[in-house]
């Protein structure tokens, strides 16, 4: 209700059936109508999905310009803003260490 108020006889939003469905297919798990425990869980840290390798591929993607799969130094470099921000570095804690893979 605080994101869409639905007036009688209006039609609703696409994001509104958009989300209703994702709630029904995805979130309710024991189609109880509502998400307990266990359905946040899942839905905040699904298990099937590997936020560090997604952010490592994310920074990858991102920074390698020549797009051979290895960042080298200058790549870094020319996005250090991108790998400062990033949880893959410890919001850049882990660049300021010693690496002899650098």
């Amino acid at each position: 209700a605080d994101m869409f108020a639905n007036e009688e006889g209006g039609p609703e939003p696409d994001w509104v059936i958009t989300e209703r469905e994702q709630f029904s297919d995805f979130r309710d798990l024991n189609k109880d109508g509502k998400m307990d425990k266990e359905e946040i869980q899942h839905w905040i840290l699904p298990q099937d999905y590997d936020h560090a390798l997604a952010e490592a591929r994310h920074l990858v993607y991102e920074s390698d310009v020549d797009k051979d799969q290895k960042l080298t130094k200058d790549e870094v470099l020319d996005n250090w803003n991108m790998f400062v921000g990033s949880q893959a570095t410890n919001y850049g804690e882990d660049l300021t260490r010693n690496h002899d893979e650098l």
